[in-house]
């Protein structure tokens, strides 16, 4: 059981650092405290979906979908990022997709589908259900907020380029999915 416990950790905060990263892109389009507080929990709400519809599936189906999550989470990155960098470049133009709404989906989504593929191999070999969700709920969630927090604070120092790193950032996540080097 510690064993497992201790696997689980591991493997949260592998998929929380993932979603840190890219929210500390995502942090630098000057986002407000209650904004970061929505994006983390909804962040965390995604990685305990997602891996929750991973073992479900697990166990009923192969490992034959892992590809195809990363596949779609590195094209969702990448759009999220082309679009931050394209309207980085518009004066007093709302961008097409901000982290609220249907945005705010497409990005947890985006940053939660790893986990789907975590569990659905968890699921394949049986992990505990309620452990393995909250695990990876939790951690995503804390440490999308540390993301999200260091990107609002370098995106003071950096002024209006922030939003362009930022989607430098995403864009370079998606490719590292679409195209592992």
């Amino acid at each position: 059981m510690l064993a497992e416990m201790i696997t689980l950790l591991i493997m949260a905060l592998a998929l929380g650092m993932d979603a840190f990263s890219i929210a500390l892109g995502m942090g630098m389009i000057g986002l407000r405290n209650r904004q970061i507080f929505k994006i983390g929990v909804t962040i965390g709400a995604f990685h305990v979906i997602m891996p929750l519809l991973g073992i479900l599936a697990g166990r009923l189906i192969s490992n034959y979908f892992g590809m195809i999550t990363t596949v779609i989470g590195g094209g969702l990155l990448l759009i999220i990022g082309l679009q931050m960098i394209l309207s980085s470049f518009q004066k007093d133009e709302d961008p097409m997709m901000r982290p609220v709404g249907v945005g705010l989906m497409v990005f947890a989504i985006s940053v939660s589908l790893d986990s789907f593929s975590a569990g659905l191999s968890l699921g394949i070999l049986g992990a505990k259900t309620l452990l393995t969700v909250a695990a990876f709920g939790i951690v995503s969630m804390f440490l999308s907020w540390i993301g999200l927090y260091m990107g609002k604070r370098f995106q003071q120092w950096i002024g209006s380029y922030g939003e362009l790193l930022g989607g430098f950032i995403l864009v370079g996540f998606g490719l590292k999915l679409l195209v592992p080097f």
